[in-house]
């Protein structure tokens, strides 16, 4: 099967079936089995290769490969089969890990997120979905008490349990932008391998990610996070990493590392040149973001349905929008960086537009399903956002194939300077 079409991401059906075929061809080394359910009783499937998981057999270690924890975040799954192939050919033979594979940890958002050949932002938007941190796998436990965590959390923590991995790897992705790995431990030299295959695939690196402003960079494109029991540092998003799944790993002496990667790149994010007045853009960023979550929340004020499909779109649209105002008060209030590098004031442009565009997207889609006469007013709203998004950015179109071949390379780099330094 081939899964890396032109610009096409393949489905969760279409990834475990191919899991399927890779584990028919090599029954000795890989195997296949569902490790839990979504909310919907979509299965979620471990594709494993190496010795047993738990028990006699068991190898000296493991890495676990998370795929899929953000639905509109397509590129994990077929990274996750490249490595497994990969790690078939080349480390198989190599005794004393065991390579696991969570394809698709929220197949419920990917059925929501339905953007297989994004030929364009805008067409990327026409059906996006992204559902509100307590219902995403990996963030929920900074954002819900345990009697109420989702059962994809619950399934993703009892196989870090079971695996007791010495490296969980996250594989993201971002719509716009560059490449960047966070690490809940540093892994040093890990920089090097990382910015020679972005600098190869002609893949930016994001030297000032919003998502990790505040943290070490110990090189370029790479933030360690905050441990826990320590003052978290000021990254733009509600959730607190130290009480994600990431650190769920910690338990067993192990690691995590996050990889994002672009589908559009931009080289306006990896520019180190010191920003002249971050706190002026900053400011300016935060009247636009206010001004057109205004306008999104103005429509929403109108819309009430029944509809149960249309539920989880606007729990996600409502989520976004009461995220705005906490945001720009820490874009403007005293914590705001009196210096900073043109390539972190881009990426928090970046950030900021994403925001108001993804609640207007998910918004427009219930709309349109209404017939509602606000749709095509919203529509126009969007298309232009879309339009301004990759203008200001020189967005270029990162293939699906380059996309999964980078993410490859740097979790088979991660995995390599860990032991290495673990040895």
């Amino acid at each position: 099967m081939t899964l890396l079409r032109d610009m096409c991401y393949p489905t969760p059906h279409e990834l475990a079936l191919a899991a399927r075929a890779l584990a028919d061809e090599h029954p000795a080394l890989v195997r296949l089995r569902q490790v839990g359910a979504s909310r919907a009783g979509r299965p979620l499937w471990l594709l494993s290769v190496g010795g047993e998981p738990a028990g006699a057999g068991a190898p000296d270690r493991n890495v676990l490969v998370v795929a899929g924890a953000h639905a509109n975040e397509p590129v994990g799954g077929p990274t996750a089969l490249s490595l497994a192939r990969r790690v078939i050919r080349d480390l198989a033979p190599r005794a004393g890990c065991g390579w696991h594979f969570l394809l698709c940890a929220d197949p419920d958002g990917a059925a929501l997120h339905l953007t297989p050949r994004p030929y364009s932002l805008l067409d990327y938007h026409r059906n996006f979905f992204r559902p509100p941190g307590p219902e995403q796998p990996e963030w929920a436990p900074s954002l819900l008490p345990p009697d109420r965590l989702p059962p994809e959390t619950l399934a993703l923590t009892a196989l870090i349990d079971e695996l007791r991995p010495v490296l969980q790897i996250s594989l993201h992705g971002t719509d716009l932008g560059g490449s960047w790995v966070q690490l809940t431990r540093d892994i040093p030299g890990l920089s090097e391998p990382f910015t020679k295959s972005a600098a190869e695939l002609r893949i930016p690196v994001e030297t000032g990610a919003s998502d990790a402003t505040g943290w070490p960079s110990p090189g370029p494109g790479i933030f360690v996070m905050p441990e826990p029991g320590t003052e978290a540092a000021g990254a733009f998003h509600p959730e607190d990493t130290r009480l994600s799944t990431w650190y769920h790993a910690h338990r067993y002496a192990g690691t995590t590392a996050i990889v994002e990667v672009p589908m559009w790149a931009s080289d306006l994010v990896d520019d180190p040149a010191p920003h002249p007045d971050p706190r002026r853009a900053l400011r300016m960023l935060a009247g636009r973001l206010t001004g057109d979550a205004d306008r999104v929340a103005a429509v929403r004020e109108g819309v009430y349905t029944a509809d149960p499909d249309a539920a989880p779109l606007l729990r996600a649209v409502d989520w976004t929008l009461a995220l705005i105002p906490r945001i720009t008060v820490e874009w403007t209030g005293p914590g705001a960086p009196a210096e900073a590098t043109t390539a972190h004031i881009g990426s928090i442009d970046a950030f900021g537009r994403r925001l108001s565009l993804r609640a207007a997207a998910m918004l427009l889609r219930v709309l349109r399903a209404q017939g509602h006469p606000a749709a095509q007013g919203l529509d126009r709203l969007v298309t232009g956002w879309c339009e301004e998004f990759a203008a200001r950015f020189q967005a270029r179109w990162i293939p699906v194939a380059t996309q999964v071949e980078h993410q490859t390379r740097t979790v088979l780099a991660t995995y390599e300077r860990l032991t290495a330094v673990n040895r």
